[in-house]
C-alpha cells in the first residue's frame, strides 16, 4: 500500500513538473511570437495572425523551442531565412532605414507640398504671381467667366 502511494504521489509531482514546463514554454513562446511578424499580414505579430503561414511559422518556432535553440537563435534562424523584416522591430541599420524612416520622409514630403500649395493659393489670391492677377476685361477668358456665371446664375 505504501509503494502504490509513493508510485502515485511520484506520477503526480511527473505530471505537476510537466504541467509547469509546458506553462513555462507557452509563456516564452507567446512573448517570442509577439516580437515577430505575420509575413502575410505584415502589421500583425505572429501571435495574432490567422493566416496559414503564421501557423506553419508558430509551429516551427515551437519546434526550435523544443529543440534547445534560445530565442535569439529562433530569431537569427527567421531572419537568415526571411529577411529582418520578420522581426516586429527591426534593427536601424541602411537596409532597413526605409522601414524605419520611410514614413517620417513621406509625412515631411506631404507637408513641403501643402506648404507650396497653400503660398501658391495665396499669391493668386492677393495677384501677386505674374499671369495669376484678375482677368482683363475683353480677354477671351473673360467672356468665357462671364457665360459661366450667366449659366449658373439662371
Amino acid at each position: 500500500m505504501r509503494g502504490l502511494a509513493i508510485v502515485l504521489a511520484a506520477a503526480l509531482c511527473a505530471i505537476a513538473t510537466s504541467a509547469i514546463a509546458d506553462l513555462a514554454l507557452d509563456t516564452r513562446l507567446k512573448k517570442l511570437e509577439s516580437e515577430l511578424r505575420c509575413l502575410v499580414c505584415q502589421n500583425q505579430t505572429l501571435a495574432d495572425s490567422n493566416a496559414d503561414l503564421a501557423a506553419d511559422l508558430r509551429k516551427e518556432v515551437r519546434e526550435l523551442a523544443l529543440s534547445g535553440k534560445t530565442n535569439d537563435q529562433i530569431k537569427q534562424y527567421l531572419v537568415a531565412r526571411y529577411g529582418d523584416f520578420v522581426l516586429y522591430k527591426p534593427p536601424v541599420k541602411p537596409v532597413t532605414w526605409l522601414l524605419w524612416f520611410g514614413p517620417f520622409g513621406m509625412l515631411a514630403a506631404g507637408a513641403l507640398v501643402w506648404w507650396g500649395v497653400m503660398r501658391r493659393r495665396a499669391r493668386a489670391n492677393a495677384g501677386g504671381a505674374p499671369g495669376t492677377g484678375p482677368v482683363a476685361a475683353g480677354s477671351p477668358a473673360s467672356a468665357a467667366s462671364a457665360r459661366a456665371r450667366a449659366l449658373l446664375d439662371g
